[in-house]
């Protein structure tokens, strides 16, 4: 009669509550492990008692206020061990570790000695003794390293060690020893160190832990008794598979650390298993994992204990799978009917996407990590580190995987990083040019990695730790994980299966936001294609003619003394340039194509080296001097703000006019070969200033006019700005009129909110983001507060000013799932990204609109 009023006041105490079907347990109170066990409950399953802390219990609790814990016991078997299990609101945060066998003492060990054997509960209460005083008390474990578990008197050893380090003998008490328990995983929550790894993880600053106080079923008997893990997953492949392990005479998950003395599950030639040991635990066993996996609708990996035959389920969570794994499982539990297709689209996160689209680190190799920087563009690659362009294209030549290793890239290392396997560079964020570049090649990049010394004079890398690597030393660059690794590690090949294919349909049929791609060559709209991007949001012209032939041709304009002049050289690329965007064209054929002018300073088309100056001297037949002097004249403080974008195109027009002209061309010539006519985007960059859109528009529409007359065919084209100026966005009402579209380049408009140079801000962004000045690299995640306000006032205005005008977003941040989130919510057509990015920005757009019904309903 007592224990059953004990059992009801714990339940009538929403902070510490016996866990029962109706106890109000919520994972935003209890946390998800303390709710996972009440649903256990509810199922009738065999779970041993259990009490659920609150967060706002076990906070007091680090705070010096411990509860009654004499009588939170009363509530167990007056004889029983109790364990103590971490609650937090996602597993995925972690917490300190589970505490066994609380109560074992002299009375404890001499009881069950009659039942276990004396070896038995001696070995227990040793065990105990060790844990209590390193995770607890917090002794030296050296102390208990030199007691040899299997002597005679270990135990005694053991608790003359406790008592000479913690200068008193070991607690006796239950609730003594319960209470330090819980005060020890309270604080331990709240160390520097704990919240800096949850936070990393993306739990919030202020997340609670609760605590599960359990009855212990032992594991240990004289009939049949252990421990182990089982789920009906391989977690590797997510494919159907009862996998685990069980360990006889064992505790909690020591069967996954016994290796070859653990039993496997189901009957296997290899080994004893638990189904031939236990074949009635075994049948219960598996049909409590269904109808977990059916009523819980996660894959589950369930805890059990068997103690003299008897099963109990001590605990469950979803199976730490794979992204591969995970994808499949979302994409079964949809098809057996259990979930949604738009719930298996919600639980698959989109990194997970990322990391299957390139090859990666084994998760069980070795990382031998020499040096670490930004994360820049995902997947892994090893090769030889070569240090200029020039060397990657020979090596791959020789079909040698290669690393380019720069202090930073710049437009005449594209070339190189297309032959380089991937890049790493000393310099640079996440919108620096390698990074940037890396991404649109799916090459595996780290910049930034400013903690290791770059030589290129003696073509050698030193790490952090002084081990110096040579020309043609074999590392291998993580972008993944944003660390560079000595040597070759096992690696994982990248993974796209039905299971993908599958998710990503559902995905579509739910997304309202369009996703296009930001794609420069051919082999960047082919990937996009394969990808099922809805088009080309961003071609950025100006990589086109750092190809051989082209460069050389480009500088003759540049070093042109009169407009003729420049039209004579501009004429050889016309067709290069007319070729190129026919065939993009047909590549994204019946999608649309946005083609941007030309917009870097024309100082990148020229060497700042002697020899290229030479070179160049050569190539032009003038002398050095005069190239050496024409190259200085033409350098700026501050190019990224200075003759660029627009501004060039007002100043040199004749740039723009060869550009439409080829853009005009290669229109008709497409739209002859195919059914739909092909009405390209011309996209005008760096705008500022309504009277540029004029002059640039009317010069287009007069190249435009001619090509018609010549041709003798009509077509159609649309005109736009790149808003990428704190200006552009204030004045989008002005500008909108003008226009076809508005695409927000949101890399430069960072760049000008903040006054952070978006190549040089990654040497001290991380100090930023650690110290809290910047929640997250603004660079990489859309600042919704500053930059988000100006996307805001620009969408807005123009909208008043122009409600057909389209309006997207086509910088870096396309690509990332808060930011499209954050532009969905604008109101936005369509994001634009780089094209490894593109399933990873379709499956965040349809989490979004999934996201928002949810909370209109």
């Amino acid at each position: 009669m007592q224990k059953y009023l004990n059992e009801v006041s714990f339940q009538l105490d929403r902070h510490i509550t016996l866990i029962t079907p109706t106890a109000p347990i919520q994972p935003a109170t209890h946390g998800g492990r303390a709710k996972c066990l009440q649903r256990l409950v509810r199922l009738k399953l065999p779970v041993p008692r259990t009490v659920a802390l609150s967060f706002d219990t076990v906070k007091a609790i680090a705070l010096g206020r411990i509860p009654d814990t004499k009588v939170l016991l009363s509530v167990f078997d007056a004889d029983a061990l109790v364990c103590v299990r971490p609650s937090s609101e996602d597993p995925d945060w972690g917490g300190p570790t589970t505490m066994l066998n609380i109560g074992m003492n002299d009375a404890a060990c001499a009881r069950l000695s009659e039942t276990l054997g004396a070896g038995a509960a001696r070995a227990l209460y040793r065990r105990w003794v060790q844990t209590y005083a390193v995770h607890v008390a917090r002794l030296d474990p050296d102390a208990f390293e030199e007691i040899d578990e299997d002597a005679p008197d270990a135990l005694e050893q053991s608790l003359r060690a406790y008592e000479d380090e913690a200068e008193e003998p070991f607690p006796q008490d239950p609730a003594t020893q319960l209470s330090e328990v819980l005060r020890s995983m309270a604080r331990s929550w709240e160390s520097v160190s704990a919240r800096l790894l949850r936070e990393a993880k993306g739990a919030p600053v202020d997340a609670g832990l609760g605590l599960a106080v359990q009855e212990m079923a032992l594991g240990l008997g004289r009939g049949e008794s252990g421990s182990g893990v089982l789920q009906l997953v391989d977690p590797e492949t997510g494919l159907p598979q009862v996998t685990g392990r069980y360990l006889s005479q064992s505790q909690g998950r020591d069967a996954l650390e016994a290796g070859k003395k653990a039993l496997f599950l189901t009957t296997d030639p290899r080994g004893p298993s638990l189904q031939e040991r236990a074949p009635e635990a075994f049948a219960e066993l598996l049909e409590h994992a269904a109808l977990m996996r059916q009523r819980l609708r996660a894959e589950m990996q369930v805890e059990f204990t068997i103690e003299n035959g008897r099963l109990f389920i001590l605990d469950g969570i979803v199976v730490p799978a794979s992204n591969a794994a995970a994808i499949r499982i979302a994409v079964r539990l949809s098809e057996d009917a259990i979930i949604t297709p738009q719930e298996a689209v919600m639980r698959v996160k989109p990194r997970m996407l990322s990391a299957l689209l390139h090859p990666q680190v084994d998760p069980g190799a070795t990382r031998d990590v020499i040096g670490a920087g930004i994360a820049a563009s995902p997947g892994a690659a090893t090769g030889r580190i070569v240090f200029s362009a020039t060397d990657a294209q020979a090596s791959a030549a020789r079909e040698e995987p290669c690393i380019l290793v720069r202090r930073e890239t710049a437009p005449e290392d594209v070339r190189g990083m297309h032959a380089a396997v991937a890049v790493l560079t000393e310099r640079g964020g996440m919108t620096s040019h390698a990074a940037v570049i890396g991404r649109g090649m799916g090459r595996p990049c780290v910049v930034g990695a400013s903690k290791m010394r770059f030589q290129p004079q003696r073509k050698q890398i030193v790490a952090a730790d002084g081990r110096v690597f040579k020309e043609g030393d074999i590392i291998t660059v993580d972008g993944t994980a944003g660390e560079v690794l000595a040597g070759a590690p096992k690696m994982q090949a990248a993974r796209l299966d039905d299971a993908f294919r599958t998710l990503l349909k559902w995905a579509d049929a739910e997304r309202d936001l369009r996703i296009r791609v930001n794609a420069d060559t051919v082999e960047d709209a082919q990937t996009a294609r394969d990808f099922a991007a809805g088009g080309i949001g961003l071609c950025r012209t100006e990589h086109m003619f750092f190809e051989p032939g082209r460069l050389t041709v480009m500088q003759e304009m540049i070093f042109a003394a009169t407009p003729e002049d420049r039209r004579a050289a501009l004429a050889q690329l016309l067709p290069i340039q007319r070729a190129d965007f026919k065939e993009l064209f047909a590549i994204m054929a019946g999608k649309p194509v946005c083609i941007r002018l030309f917009d870097p300073p024309l100082h990148e088309f020229l060497p700042t080296d002697r020899a290229g100056l030479r070179d160049l001297a050569e190539a032009l037949n003038l002398p050095v001097s005069d190239v050496t002097r024409r190259v200085e004249a033409m350098g700026e403080y501050n190019p990224m703000l200075g003759l660029r974008g627009v501004r060039l195109g007002i100043t040199v027009p004749e740039i723009y006019a060869m550009q439409a002209r080829a853009i005009f061309e290669a229109t008709l010539e497409a739209s002859r070969e195919g059914d739909d006519p092909v009405v390209p985007e011309i996209m005008i960059p760096l705008v500022s200033a309504r009277r540029e859109v004029e002059i640039v528009r009317a010069r287009i529409e007069q190249e435009a006019s001619a090509v018609r007359t010549e041709r003798g065919r009509d077509f159609t084209y649309r005109l736009g700005v790149m808003v990428e100026t704190p200006r552009a966005c204030l004045i989008a009402g002005d500008i909108a009129p003008h226009v076809d579209f508005l695409s927000f380049g949101t890399n430069d408009l960072t760049q000008m909110t903040y006054g952070l140079s978006r190549d040089d801000a990654g040497r001290f962004m991380n100090d930023y983001v650690q110290q809290g000045v910047f929640e997250e690299d603004p660079f990489h995640r859309l600042d919704q507060n500053g930059v988000g306000e100006l996307l805001r006032i620009g969408l807005e205005r123009a909208r008043a000013a122009n409600p057909d005008v389209i309006i997207s977003i086509c910088g870096e941040h396309g690509g990332n799932p808060e930011s499209i989130h954050f532009c969905r919510t604008l109101g936005m057509d369509y994001a634009s990204c780089s094209p490894f990015r593109v399933p990873v920005a379709r499956l965040a757009a349809a989490q979004a609109a999934i996201q928002d019904k949810i909370e209109r309903s």
